[in-house]
């Protein structure tokens, strides 16, 4: 399978646009629609974005013919969904999310005394 096909299949698994994958990944959804239709191929950079985004292995992307089983966490739905957001948000938003969750946490242990 081509790397173009792969990455429509894995769009298409997703159910979500060329638009939505190219916004994310920080590329236009033209240069995104080229890689689908193998008239171009991405640079490694967008490569590491579009491995993590589809979370596969650059392997697989390219042509491997299994992605690489990443460790299953115990998934609820909660999970998920915050899962979910975090994919969604710039690397600045992802930053001030862990820095509040971090003094949350920290807070709830003096506030608890278990920590």
């Amino acid at each position: 399978m081509k790397m173009g096909e792969r990455l429509r299949e894995l769009r298409l698994r997703r159910k979500i646009s060329q638009e939505e994958v190219a916004r994310h990944i920080g590329i236009t959804r033209s240069a995104y629609s080229h890689y689908e239709i193998n008239n171009r191929q991405p640079v490694y950079e967008t490569l590491i974005k579009l491995a993590a985004y589809f979370d596969v292995s650059l392997d697989y992307i390219i042509g491997g013919t299994l992605p690489v089983a990443k460790v299953e966490l115990s998934v609820t739905t909660d999970t998920r969904e915050i899962l979910s957001l975090f994919q969604h948000m710039s690397q600045e938003q992802r930053t001030k999310t862990i820095s509040l969750i971090t003094d949350y946490m920290l807070t709830e242990r003096r506030v608890n005394g278990s920590g």
